[in-house]
């Protein structure tokens, strides 16, 4: 590795040496995420399913309430490659404030509206009343989650992807392990998995807030016009990042209405996706805080080539995760389920994903692109007008289930599709450099 560094010029060393910290950490989430379906499918397929349902509907809140970290990264970068140090501690400031608030919030409306989200979903039965269970327990850790986005935020925008990576493994471990104690050793089945979360979450909100003010920037006391910002940019953010999860919380939705088979499969499919997506995120990490701070600093052609550069490693990400995952995709469904039938349906899920995987690795770096560009309108409209791409193929498999999950897993390739052409030709136009 010192000698693969050697040999790059010095953007690619430091889009490295940004990204491959982030790369492990955003590795450890879905690595968590891959352990707990493997724990609670080995109680059977209804859990699984179960937790297919709960997952998908946290999927969706969480991912709207991301807003918080995306924003504080460009918000810190920029400002840093402004020289306002100030003004970046009080942005950090105002996100701590604004997740803390939202968090509560969201977690009262996730708990009481957590019945209708598992039926929207297509929970019945015993599948249904394991979701509700898993459901209501999570709300408890959405504000500490939402304050560890926080947290996250500020630390990358200040290039330290280390000290997240850290948070990271420890809080995922402690998870893992009261996971392990509560399912298995006292038997407390699908709500063990919940309570271990919930604990991990609090124990990743305490680290974030602590190191927080050792970093470079510490937090400061936001302005009212450090908040309006923040949610002035999280309000497109939130229609973005709400239309994605839609986009995989219906593909959770018509995959619970062909069996309970082909939804346990399609929550290994899911769980494997979001382990490629985010390790392709982490060249998104770099291209967003070096394009805030080139932004911030005026230098228009830095930005320029800090987009080749991370968009060629996107596609050479992509491509290398795509013929690794087609690889061993009729072999990695049984470390999830033993059931046959599951393991069948999950390998069709899977080839699909595989080629799904090039063509996100550049969407990726494209929203990390943009993202650092503060240009959260583009980032909005082109994920309002990629569900065109999705929406064909998902009706139809909903209508024909004989489609069954390549169906479903074809109208997330279409939708990736389209997705990545609008981006990246809105970038390529050059109209990024005209303030949104």
């Amino acid at each position: 590795m010192p000698t693969l560094l050697k040999s790059l010029g010095p953007l690619d060393r430091r889009i490295v040496a940004l990204a491959l910290p982030a790369l492990a950490a955003l590795l450890v989430e879905p690595i968590y995420n891959l352990t707990d379906s493997a724990i609670v499918g080995h109680l059977g397929a209804r859990p699984l399913a179960a937790l297919a349902i709960a997952g998908g509907a946290l999927t969706i809140v969480g991912w709207t309430a991301s807003f918080v970290e995306m924003a504080t990264v460009s918000m810190v970068a920029t400002r840093r490659g402004a020289g306002d140090d100030a003004g970046a501690g009080r942005a950090v400031g105002a996100a701590y404030a604004v997740s803390a608030a939202l968090g509560l919030v969201v977690a009262g409306l996730l708990a009481l509206l957590a019945p209708v989200l598992v039926a929207l979903l297509g929970g019945h039965g015993v599948t249904g009343s394991d979701a509700l269970l898993y459901l209501r327990i999570s709300s408890v850790g959405f504000m500490p989650l939402l304050v560890s986005l926080a947290g996250n935020g500020h630390l990358v925008g200040v290039q330290d992807t280390r000290t997240p990576l850290l948070v990271a493994v420890l809080a995922n471990g402690v998870n893992v392990a009261l996971e392990l104690v509560l399912v298995y050793g006292l038997q407390l089945g699908i709500a063990g998995s919940a309570w271990g979360t919930v604990a991990a979450q609090c124990v990743s909100a305490v680290l974030f807030v602590v190191l927080s003010r050792r970093a470079v920037i510490a937090p400061r006391r936001p302005t009212r016009e450090e908040i309006e910002r923040l949610a002035r940019d999280g309000a497109r953010l939130t229609v973005r990042t709400a239309a994605l999860g839609l986009t995989l919380l219906t593909t959770t939705a018509i995959a619970s209405r062909l069996s309970t088979v082909v939804l346990a499969a399609h929550e290994i499919g899911l769980q494997v996706f979001e382990l490629g997506a985010l390790a392709l995120d982490a060249v998104a990490v770099p291209a967003q805080v070096f394009v805030g701070e080139a932004l911030g600093g005026g230098d228009h052609g830095q930005v320029r080539n800090v987009g080749r550069r991370t968009l060629l490693a996107g596609l050479v990400s992509g491509l290398a995760a795509a013929v690794l995952l087609a690889a061993v995709s009729w072999a990695l469904p049984s470390v999830f389920s033993s059931n046959a039938a599951v393991e069948h349906q999950a390998t069709q899920a899977l080839l699909v994903c595989a080629a799904l995987l090039p063509i996100g690795g550049v969407a990726f770096v494209l929203d990390g692109l943009l993202l650092g560009a503060s240009r959260y309108d583009v980032l909005q409209r082109v994920m309002l007008t990629s569900l065109l791409g999705f929406a064909p193929m998902a009706i139809a498999t909903g209508l024909d289930h004989r489609l069954g999950i390549v169906g479903v897993w074809l109208a997330l390739l279409c939708w990736m599709s389209l997705r990545t052409a609008i981006l990246l030709r809105w970038w390529l136009s050059g109209r990024w450099e005209r303030p949104g």
